[in-house]
């Protein structure tokens, strides 16, 4: 038999054989019953104390507690007792109240403070194949996990609801409790929304990966993210950073290219928004479109190169068997951070305890994608080399240069712009400047210790 503590935690007691004489431990050591109501209202939200009370009416119809009088000779509210066999007695309106709301409130099994199973809907930016997908799976199970089942979110791929550049809409308007993409496909409402999810070049400072997301968590990146939503682009949404998937590949390509002019005779898909305008004051011809759209413009002859994500993800998507020509290091996105985004008017709804296992799934699977990533796109790279005959080339040394200046030019126009642009790029700035020094040298470390460990096997 248990009974509930003030927390919503199961407490054993137990009765001793004969009621008549002996108490049931753990109830004799309620203090006072309006400090227990108190206690548990303050656990529970509004709504289970509303369904405990229409609950306890049919619950005292057939409990022996309900039935049973105050302890004969004591008139200690503190005492109480329970005498199964004997019906009617004189109960005060107080505990016939209490309860019932105790007893109801132990029957609704609540966890997490979810009254009531929910169930939404999160609309991806990519296909089920992706990896990501997967990653947004493992998100949703954790989360029913961290409930006990009590709030259940259903990953639904690009296009199940909306088009992928239209989720941020979706959204905000409620089509949708959630969706997962990347803040740069809403480049086109505002451009600094791509230096949240890819800083190109790392903002041109040279922030990669792990220092851009330092830069959200401790250099004041996480107040202009909220600021980028909520003055902004004034849309009704909470976002969260998720997926921290880059380095992205500089992609595949139709044929080898030596050098950037080679590059500038492709027609290329690339993120877009910023990221776009960069490559096309490099004189590339750059296209944007959703992954699920790139391998059939490829077999079309529409573009002549891609990048996308990564090897595990460029294999789901198929682009090994339109092009064999590969190039792993790209500057366009160093860093590439997915978020996940809940309709705010739904968020603002869920108790605290709720929020706060949202955020810490999150920041979960941040950790989840990092070694994912590692393992994933490491085998699904050798995989390629050898069973799929791709070549995985050096990109051209004068691309890196091209880039970093093409950059800079981009992203300085759009500060002469915009206030917020440049508010949001001073930070990166400013941050990268104390920041890349230190983590450059120190990442050094292993490059240089990858490379002798691969030599001395030679």
């Amino acid at each position: 038999m248990y009974s509930y503590s003030s927390i919503g935690a199961p407490v054993p007691f137990a009765c001793a054989p004969d009621h008549r004489r002996a108490p049931c431990r753990g109830l004799n050591r309620i203090r006072r019953p309006d400090s227990i109501l108190r206690n548990a209202i303050d656990h529970f939200p509004e709504r289970t104390i509303r369904a405990a009370v229409v609950v306890a009416e049919a619950a005292m119809l057939g409990s022996a507690l309900l039935r049973a009088p105050p302890r004969s000779g004591n008139n200690d509210p503190t005492y109480l007792t329970t005498v199964p066999k004997q019906r009617g007695g004189d109960m005060k309106p107080w505990f016939r109240k209490l309860a019932g709301t105790v007893l109801a409130v132990a029957g609704l099994t609540i966890a997490a403070g979810v009254s009531a199973q929910q169930k939404i809907r999160i609309q991806t930016a990519v296909p089920s194949a992706s990896i990501y997908f997967e990653l947004m799976k493992r998100y949703a199970d954790r989360i029913d996990r961290m409930t006990a089942g009590k709030l259940k979110i259903d990953i639904l791929p690009d296009g199940a609801v909306v088009p992928a550049f239209e989720i941020l809409d979706a959204v905000d308007k409620g089509i949708v409790e959630g969706g997962f993409a990347w803040s740069h496909y809403w480049s086109g409402k505002h451009p600094a929304a791509g230096l949240f999810s890819n800083p190109m070049a790392g903002a041109g400072a040279g922030l990669d990966q792990v220092s851009h997301m330092a830069w959200l968590a401790e250099g004041g990146g996480q107040a202009l993210y909220e600021k980028l939503y909520n003055d902004v682009l004034k849309v009704k949404v909470v976002g969260m950073m998720l997926q921290p998937m880059g380095p992205d590949p500089l992609g595949w390509f139709k044929q080898p290219i030596a050098s950037v002019e080679d590059f500038k005779k492709m027609k290329y898909r690339s993120p877009p928004g910023v990221t776009g305008e960069i490559f096309k004051e490099m004189g590339v011809a750059a296209v944007a479109m959703p992954g699920g759209e790139i391998v059939p413009a490829a077999q079309r002859g529409v573009i002549d190169a891609a990048e996308w994500i990564g090897p595990a993800d460029d294999v789901n998507l198929g682009l090994h068997r339109v092009w064999k020509h590969y190039y792993l290091q790209g500057l366009h996105q160093s860093t590439d951070v997915g978020e996940v985004l809940f309709n705010k008017t739904w968020f603002d709804k869920q108790t605290p305890d709720v929020k706060e296992i949202l955020r810490s799934a999150a920041m979960a699977t941040i950790a989840d994608t990092y070694v994912f990533n590692v393992s994933r796109n490491a085998k699904a790279l050798e995989k390629l080399k050898s069973e799929s005959q791709v070549v995985v080339h050096d990109t051209p040394a004068d691309f890196f240069p091209a880039f970093i200046k093409a950059t800079n030019t981009v992203l300085d126009r759009h500060a002469a712009k915009d206030a917020f642009f440049k508010e949001v790029l001073e930070s990166q700035r400013a941050f990268g400047k104390t920041v890349v020094p230190y983590w450059t040298k120190i990442n050094a470390l292993y490059t240089n210790m990858g490379n002798a460990a691969l030599q001395d096997k030679k």
